[in-house]
């Protein structure tokens, strides 16, 4: 019996992995439960999973958990909440696999330490990678951790990968949807409302990865992961739009073979391909029907319509905490663009400044990617707010 310790298990990755492991209860037990805010829906899953610890944010979250279950007549397991709670519960012996499915950069220390001590992590944490990706990969290489991608497209490489030998690789195929844009002109992007950015046309996910979709962002972070992950250059990371969402990956290989990853668009296939491998387990969701007539194009990306996966190329070639401040300006730019503050085009505006002001540092320690996190969101806010106080005066003097 493997048991797991979730991080994020109130989470959209979260509630799909508790709903891999109800398949195979012989197998999986849950050691820790560790979530937000969301106490109602951790009492459910506490109720069901019965885990040893539980761990939420902060404790007026721990209170309302606490109510949570004494509604429900349930009897408490190991509470705590707070950064430190998150990390024992990564860290504990009991633990034999951690998935690594926190929002943000909070899930990146837990993540860390789990790897440190040599743990097998299901990644699902894109900041992991992205703002510590060289200190993460030291890690595993010194501690023999086994880190498994979760992300659809990275899942989906590392299946391609089996096919050869790494020194037999000559480029790995990134493949993007478009989003909602891939067919509007460069020039109606100024007038793009939070609701059409948000209407994403294959996947349904969280606000800000829908944007990160919109704008390309989430694939530029993906070609970072995969180059950490992978040990890849950029220039053998290539990116094509594919609508159908088909094919998640390909690996090209130097005899001109192309191997691709076709499965559905659904996150218990990846979830449950890290929790097994390298077993390949009955599919958790319906197969693909073959016999139906598909049209299936890729499409170079338009780095003029999508800048931002220019920025990640030129992030990952700059080195050090580039990629940190790239993602933390992508972070409160979009969250000033769903609050209204400011147009999709000045996304990038505010994610370029951001880089411009930030100084590039080779960190030592995970401390220094958080303290460089927080000194890359205060010097985007202050990019949004010139942004917002000469929209304002643009408004007054048309006015």
């Amino acid at each position: 019996m493997t048991y797991l310790t979730l991080l994020g298990s109130t989470g959209s990755i979260g509630t799909s992995t508790l709903d891999v492991l109800r398949r195979w209860p012989e197998r999986f037990g849950v050691y820790a439960l560790v979530a937000g805010r969301n106490a109602q829906l951790l009492a459910s899953q506490i109720a069901e999973f019965k885990p040893k610890v539980a761990v939420v944010a902060d404790e007026a979250s721990l209170q309302e958990l606490r109510l949570e279950l004494r509604v429900l007549g349930i009897a408490e397991p190991e509470l705590a909440w707070g950064a430190k709670a998150r990390i024992a519960a990564a860290m504990a012996s009991e633990c034999g696999f951690v998935m690594s499915a926190i929002v943000g950069v909070e899930g990146i220390e837990a993540t860390y330490e789990a790897i440190r001590l040599g743990k097998r992590v299901g990644l699902a944490n894109k900041e992991v990678l992205v703002a510590a990706g060289d200190l993460v990969t030291r890690a595993m290489r010194a501690s023999g951790a086994e880190l498994l991608p979760v992300d659809s497209e990275h899942n989906a490489a590392h299946q391609c990968f089996r096919a050869g030998r790494r020194d037999e690789v000559a480029k790995l195929i990134l493949t993007a949807s478009g989003g909602p844009f891939r067919e509007t002109h460069i020039s109606d992007l100024e007038s793009v409302t939070p609701e059409q950015a948000l209407n994403h046309p294959t996947w349904k996910m969280g606000p800000r990865i829908t944007i990160d979709s919109a704008t390309l962002m989430n694939k530029g972070f993906e070609v970072i992961e995969a180059c950490w992950l992978f040990d890849l250059e950029p220039k053998e990371v290539e990116v094509v739009v594919h609508p159908q969402s088909k094919v998640h990956a390909m690996v090209e290989y130097t005899d001109g073979s192309v191997i691709a990853q076709v499965s559905a668009t659904d996150m218990r296939m990846p979830i449950q391909y890290a929790l097994t491998y390298p077993e390949r387990a009955d599919a958790p969701v319906p197969r693909l029907d073959w016999t139906q007539a598909a049209c299936w194009t890729f499409d170079p990306p338009d780095f003029r319509k999508f800048p931002l996966l220019a920025k990640a190329y030129e992030a990952l070639e700059t080195g050090g905490t580039a990629a940190c401040t790239l993602n933390a300006a992508d972070e409160i730019a979009v969250e000033a663009f769903l609050s209204g503050k400011i147009s999709y085009p000045a996304i990038a505006e505010t994610i370029a400044e951001t880089l411009e002001t930030v100084p590039v540092r080779q960190p030592q320690s995970i401390g220094e990617i958080l303290d460089v996190d927080q000194e890359s969101r205060a010097a985007a806010r202050q990019v949004v707010s010139k942004l917002l106080v000469k929209t304002r005066s643009g408004a007054a003097l048309s006015a």
